[in-house]
């Protein structure tokens, strides 16, 4: 076993295992930062997720839910786009795989791309691989949710219910509010996964590309979910 494991880590340079190891390491944890910053901070999902809950709250005060249900099949939409694209996307990295040979040597041919074996190259396309498959599980948990949502809402009583106290506007409102901003987290997972696909290009080039890469896109999810401009409006 210890034998494996050393066959294993001399396959790539320490420079590589770095890269490698800032990117899983800063991917996890910025997202447990986002996700802890949260709750003392208002992030963008945060700041969404209080007019999900507002609108979830004026659901309760609507007999005619059609709008509702139209902005929850909308919002079902896009991940259910990005999901069929990734499944794009996979599909050519596995074509990629099967011509490994022609692909290294168009690789070796752009500039300051490093050199490398086609045992290095497929690790790195399989390393993509891994980024869109987790891409491609939160979608479809997005879309299901976002489905839950829905029906949440259909089955959401009339407004004389919770006007004669049989039903409870607020339990409501939190119950399916939280379901929504659920669904919205996991979108944001996938998106996330594809800001990161653009570090591992990265990696084809340098592992010094790579780890710019990984800080420069942690830089740019930092930015846009904490201090952007749709932010400070969210917020006002």
């Amino acid at each position: 076993m210890f034998a494996s494991l050393t066959h294993l880590i001399s396959l790539l340079p320490w420079q590589d295992w770095g890269a490698l190891a800032l990117f899983c390491f800063g991917w996890i944890g910025y997202a447990l930062f986002a996700s802890r910053r949260a709750k003392v901070e208002s992030t963008l999902l945060a700041s969404t997720n209080h007019y999900r809950r507002l609108w979830m709250a004026q659901v309760t005060h609507r007999d005619q839910r059609i709008v509702d249900a139209a902005v929850a099949q909308n919002l079902a939409s896009s991940p259910s786009f990005w999901a069929s694209t990734t499944i794009l996307v996979l599909g050519g990295l596995l074509a990629v795989l099967g011509t490994n040979e022609r692909a290294n040597e168009l690789v070796k041919d752009l500039p300051f791309a490093a050199r490398t074996s086609m045992l290095v190259f497929d690790i790195k396309i399989i390393v993509l691989l891994a980024v869109f498959v987790y891409a491609f599980f939160r979608f479809t948990w997005s879309m299901r949710v976002y489905s839950f949502g829905a029906i949440l809402v259909g089955a959401a009583p009339n407004t004389d219910v919770f006007e004669r106290g049989e039903a409870d506007r607020e339990e409501f409102a939190n119950r399916a509010g939280k379901l929504m901003g659920m669904a919205a987290e996991s979108f944001a997972d996938g998106l996330r996964a594809y800001y990161m696909s653009f570090a591992v290009i990265g990696w084809f080039v340098s592992p010094v590309a790579f780890a710019m890469g990984t800080l420069a896109v942690l830089w740019v999810l930092y930015r846009r979910e904490f201090r952007s401009d749709v932010l400070a409006i969210l917020r006002a």
